[in-house]
């Protein structure tokens, strides 16, 4: 990452990045545009949270049907009901970690896990806490070198310091790297992917870009697909600024699939129809 003042504004200049931006934003603006959303925001909220929680525990192994998510009441019966539980109770937390995510992300992380492994069968010691050395991590999906106990706590802590600092990057800029960096260290023994994926969700509600959580990046990423997931996250993992501006490149195609995807609920809403 740039040693810049503000490397998270420098990587909002990289080569492609700004259209990037510019589009995603467009297309937010379309969406809260929309006649419906001027009505009924909260139905495509509610919407919007189990899509974005479908698509995200997609991502983590559990691909259900919309239909499954949506009538599904117990989700401790394997370990698939158990992420997809995991997912639907993540979304829900993450418009209640908004004022404390601008102070203490680090809180807010810690959180997250607890929030995700509850009745996962995860050990109590291993809940809610970054790993410590010789600590193994469950993240199948992820397979990149994996940092150290000791590399893992000093780039949390940077990423800590860059999101209270705040600064002028774009808010899909800061998301994407909040994403990548967590996915990168993997630093809980267990959910990494589901945490990385509501942190980006909370940004992007956060910052002003999605303030009433209508566009689910989880949505994106999941139709997007796992191998396209994981090769954009190795341009993130590589620091060059031809994968940092591909990974960037890709959360905002996320995101606009995002915006789809309401967009349509949206539409059939001023149908009659859902």
């Amino acid at each position: 990452m740039s040693t810049n003042a503000d490397p998270l504004a420098a990587l909002g200049a990289l080569p492609g990045v700004p259209e990037v931006v510019d589009s995603v934003r467009k297309a937010v603006d379309r969406v809260y545009g929309h006649r419906v959303m001027r009505r009924r925001s909260n139905e495509i909220t509610a919407e919007a949270a189990l899509r974005g929680a479908r698509g995200s525990a997609a991502l983590s192994g559990a691909d259900w049907a919309l239909e499954e998510v949506r009538r599904r009441t117990d989700f401790s019966v394997d370990e698939e009901s158990r992420t997809v539980g995991a997912a639907l109770r993540l979304t829900a937390e993450a418009g209640q970690l908004l004022s404390i995510w601008r102070q203490s992300p680090l809180r807010v992380l810690a959180r997250l896990h607890l929030v995700a492994a509850g009745g996962a069968g995860v050990s109590d010691e291993l809940v809610g806490r970054p790993r410590l050395a010789g600590e193994p991590v469950d993240e199948p999906l992820v397979e990149l070198p994996l940092p150290g106990a000791d590399e893992v706590a000093g780039r949390l802590e940077g990423l800590s310091e860059l999101v209270i600092a705040g600064g002028s990057a774009p808010a899909l800029v800061t998301a994407a790297v909040v994403h990548g960096e967590l996915l990168a260290l993997r630093p809980f023994g267990s959910h990494n992917g589901l945490v990385a994926r509501t942190a980006e969700r909370i940004v992007l509600i956060g910052s002003g870009l999605d303030p009433k959580s209508v566009c689910p990046a989880e949505v994106g990423h999941g139709e997007l697909g796992r191998a396209a997931y994981v090769a954009a996250l190795d341009g993130y993992a590589s620091g060059t600024p031809e994968g940092m501006a591909a990974w960037i490149a890709h959360c905002g195609r996320a995101v606009g699939l995002g915006v789809r995807e309401s967009t349509a609920v949206c539409e059939a809403l001023q149908r009659g129809a859902a």
